[in-house]
Formats: C-alpha cells, sequence, structure tokens
C-alpha cells in the first residue's frame, strides 16, 4: 500500500509584542510625527529547552521623510538551531493620506532573503538518507511586500502581506526532482484601540493580530495592556490554541523603553520546551530638538 501526504509548518518569526514590532509585519506603519525618528530591537528565544527551538532578532527604524512620506529600514534574522539561519533585509515606502481626524497608509516593501542551511550537523541513521538533505543550501531571493494602515489617536487597522513572492528553499539534487519547501505568503491583519480610564493615568490597550497562509490553520492573538502613567505597562495575551503570554514594558528614560513577554505552551509541545521569551528595545529620537516634546512614542499607534 503507498499514500502521498503534505505537512506544514510555521515558516515566518512570531512575536508576542507585535504590536511595538509592526514595521517587521506592515510596510504601511506610519506615525505622520514630523522629526520622530523612531528604533526598535527585539529578540525572541522560541520553545526553550527544545532541541532547535528557534531564535529570532529583528531591528528598524523608521521616520517620515517628507510630508505625507515616511520610510523605513527592517532586518529579521530566524535561527533554526544549528541548520537554518534565514536574514530578511527590507526597506520601507508609506505615503500617508490626510483625512481630517484620522489618516490612511499605503506601504510597499522591497528587499531580499539571505537563506543558507548547514545539513552537515544532522545525525542520520537511514544508511540511504534523504538527498534533498545531502548538500547545504546557500541563496538568495528577492522579495515586496504591501500593506494598508489605518489610524487615528486612539486606534488603529492594518493589513499586510510581507512577502509577496513565494520562493523555492529545496527542489533539485543533481537533476533529479526530490523535495521541495516553499515559503508561502503570509497575510496579516492587526488592530488596536486605546481606553482612557482615567487620562493619561490610566489606560486600557486591547490588540490583536490575526495570521493567515496556505495549508495552515489561522494564528490569531488577542492581548489586552494597561498603560499606568505612560510609564509602565503590563498586559496579558492568548493565541488561541497555542500559548497564554504575560507582557511588561517599562519606560526607562523619556525617549527609550524596554519590554518583556513570556509565552506558555498548552499544546504538546509544553512536554518539550520551558517557554518562550521576548525581548524589546524601542528608542525615539526628536530631530526637532524642542524642549518639553512628547517623545514619538506616546504619539505613534504603538502607544498612542
Amino acid at each position: 500500500m503507498m499514500f502521498v501526504t503534505m505537512s506544514y509548518a510555521q515558516q515566518n518569526s512570531q512575536f508576542t509584542q507585535y504590536m511595538y514590532n509592526m514595521s517587521a509585519l506592515n510596510p504601511a506603519y506610519a506615525t505622520a510625527e514630523e522629526g520622530q525618528i523612531n528604533f526598535g530591537g527585539l529578540y525572541r528565544a522560541q520553545w526553550v529547552g527544545s532541541v532547535g527551538g528557534p531564535q529570532t532578532g529583528t531591528f528598524f527604524v523608521h521616520s517620515p521623510l517628507i510630508k505625507n512620506v515616511e520610510a523605513g529600514l527592517s532586518v529579521v534574522n530566524d535561527r533554526i538551531g544549528d541548520v537554518v539561519n534565514e536574514t530578511n533585509v527590507f526597506a520601507d515606502f508609506a505615503y500617508v493620506l490626510d483625512l481630517g481626524k484620522n489618516k490612511l497608509s499605503f506601504g510597499l516593501k522591497g528587499g531580499v532573503t539571505f537563506y543558507d542551511t548547514d545539513f552537515h550537523n544532522f545525525q542520520l541513521v537511514d544508511p540511504n538518507p534523504d538527498p534533498a538533505f545531502a548538500n547545504s543550501v546557500s541563496r538568495i531571493f528577492p522579495n515586496v511586500g504591501v500593506g494598508l494602515f489605518y489610524f487615528s489617536d486612539n486606534y488603529y487597522l492594518g493589513m499586510s502581506a510581507p512577502n509577496m513572492l513565494e520562493s523555492k528553499h529545496l527542489d533539485r539534487n543533481d537533476g533529479i526532482y526530490t523535495a521541495t519547501g516553499t515559503e508561502n505568503i503570509h497575510y496579516y491583519i492587526t488592530g488596536g484601540y486605546v481606553f482612557n480610564l482615567n487620562g493619561d493615568k490610566l489606560k486600557l490597550k486591547p490588540a490583536f493580530m490575526a495570521k493567515a497562509v496556505t495549508g495552515a490553520p489561522i494564528s490569531i492573538d488577542v492581548t489586552a495592556n494597561v498603560l499606568i502613567n505612560n510609564v509602565f505597562e503590563i498586559g496579558v495575551a492568548h493565541r488561541i490554541e497555542d500559548s497564554f503570554s504575560g507582557l511588561v514594558n517599562f519606560r526607562v528614560f523619556q525617549n527609550m523603553r524596554i519590554g518583556y513577554a513570556y509565552d506558555h505552551t498548552i499544546t504538546n509541545l509544553s512536554r518539550f520546551n520551558s517557554g518562550s521569551h521576548e525581548f524589546i528595545l524601542l528608542f525615539d529620537l526628536n530631530k526637532n530638538k524642542k524642549k518639553n516634546t512628547v517623545p514619538g512614542y506616546d504619539k505613534s499607534p504603538r502607544f498612542f
């Protein structure tokens, strides 16, 4: 008896603090605040304790260029054990339309993906292993992405597809078709709202992210944060049928915030890992150099 089956797995990097790392997901992310340069860095160790658990590092810089035009640079490095090392380097451009109290931004992302594998560390017991893993792979793939971002002073809604070109990582070995590993298009919908419970002293900030890719279930994150005195923020999150999370961040200086998130896995993977850890650093530079200027993170959709 013979049968054929296909399997799918997580491809794009996963983030719990997605609301603060929006540039990696949506090229249309915008602040519409002249004179502000936003910097950010994030490190995620996923499924700590498991063999080959993914590790992800991201960096972004973002700023308005001229009226209605914003630009940025984002770098995402994803490592899976000692085997897969993938780095995405993208430039983002966004055009912002002023709709009165609201704004609508159109974004375009373009760049390259550096994809490297090292199969020499595999411990193969099969005397005739899969020829697809006989040689390591090192390739460069171009890619483009698009996005929409609709926002106001107290809410935002975004839609994006950061990788529009499907790239084949494994397809042939010595001219013989062996296997295919294809990076499929991922679609994101994100949104958030801020409720002023007590002026600037207490704010409730629910947010969500939905991610869809062909052949896999839709992934949905739901988050609720509380911001106290625009300084300390704490919250909880749930990735449906996957994990529960706790989040916290703190304004260390007037223009700097640090954050941490912990994910507790609720699937069968919980038997093989102790959870996931995520750290983030956000820094804003004010080019106007005016005194008493409100930091950019207080005006951007990340913090309102």
